[in-house]
């Protein structure tokens, strides 16, 4: 068919020339060209002149518009987004290259200078005053403090935060002071390790802080005795611990601050990173990474005072959670107002575990 097409107007062309086809007729069998848009022209125009310079394009991407995609979805026709800036910045940016600089700037810097103190405080503190000892030798009579129930949604939250805690502090922290040490190899293999811990513990630890709230917000309402025990600083500074029920007022505070307030605080920013199909757009996620790293590593500064104190802080407190029982004389000298209740019957957990033997101790005076 081409050939043929070219033949007949090779013919036409000839008698053209011959005089025998009017020129009108051969220039109506010629193929007009299709007219360019007048953008197109302007661009093609411009690539003559001046070779690289696509400004008014890129103008056009910063604008963040939307354009045309195939994909259909929120931003899906946005290519770059347009401007922004965070609390504290000077100037605009777009709003990818702004979280990129709160996040690697004051959220890192701050965030581990507190993280730094809080250690610093507690390893000086532990320094200074050391565990804090029974007074009296253990009476060998145990009293329920945790049942299995309370102890489970305990550890189920207290494992999931560590992990959540150390894979975060390597996401944040890692390229500052791993990365140069360890190098590229080891560090891109230990950030992916990270990366999936983190974002399939993540699910647990909204449970079971969930669990652990409704568990324990019954014991942890304000109650008498603690603003005096704020006052007097639970008497760490004195002889004799002021006299609390089953949590003190520092006990509570940990609860409503790190477990309701920063547990949901994290929950909720993790889960809009973590399902990015719930129709958010990229500066809500992008928020919600710095509110997220700003709560976790406050949640951690605060969690190690109450680690230390759980643990090598107070004696007999490890032993506590761990096996649920505690022994007479620390549940005296530590919650005297819940000793008196469990004795006269109004709570639970009198004389529980029964005659337990314990081990010694030298009065610590």
């Amino acid at each position: 068919m081409m050939k043929l097409r070219s033949g007949l107007m090779g013919l036409a062309m000839a008698l053209s020339c011959a005089g025998l086809v009017p020129a009108a007729a051969l220039a109506q069998a010629q193929p007009v060209p299709a007219a360019q848009p007048a953008a197109e022209d302007s661009q093609a125009k411009r690539q003559v002149e001046q070779p690289g310079n696509n400004a008014p394009v890129w103008r056009e991407v910063r604008s963040g518009e939307s354009n045309y995609t195939s994909i259909k979805g929120p931003e899906t026709g946005v290519l770059i987004q347009p401007q922004a800036k965070f609390f504290g910045q000077d100037g605009m940016s777009t709003a990818g290259e702004a979280w990129r600089k709160y996040r690697n700037g004051p959220v890192t810097f701050y965030g581990g200078l507190l993280v730094v103190l809080a250690a610093v405080v507690i390893g000086a503190f532990y320094l200074w005053k050391g565990p804090i000892k029974l007074h009296n030798p253990p009476t060998g009579r145990t009293m329920l403090r945790f049942t299995a129930v309370e102890r489970w949604a305990h550890w189920s939250m207290a494992i999931s935060f560590c992990v959540l805690g150390v894979s975060g502090l390597v996401i944040l922290f890692g390229k500052h002071i791993l990365l140069p040490v360890i190098g590229y190899t080891l560090f891109a293999w230990l950030t992916m390790l990270m990366k999936n811990l983190h974002n399939f513990i993540g699910p647990l630890f909204l449970v079971s802080t969930v669990l652990f709230a409704l568990i324990y917000v019954r014991s942890n309402f304000p109650a008498k005795g603690d603003l005096t025990w704020l006052v007097k600083a639970g008497g760490m500074f004195g002889e004799h611990e002021v006299p609390s029920g089953r949590f003190n007022a520092g006990e509570k505070g940990w609860f409503w601050l790190s477990v309701v307030v920063l547990g949901t605080v994290l929950s909720v920013t993790g889960l809009i990173m973590l399902f990015p199909n719930f129709e958010q757009v990229r500066a809500t996620m992008q928020q919600a990474n710095i509110v997220h790293g700003v709560g976790g590593v406050v949640f951690i500064a605060v969690s190690f005072a109450h680690i230390y104190m759980g643990t090598i802080g107070t004696e007999g407190a490890y032993e506590g959670m761990r096996t649920g029982y505690v022994d007479e004389t620390w549940a005296k000298e530590h919650h005297e107002l819940w000793y008196d209740e469990v004795k006269s019957g109004k709570a639970a957990g009198a004389n529980a575990g029964g005659d337990k033997p314990a081990p010694a101790a030298q009065p610590q005076h």
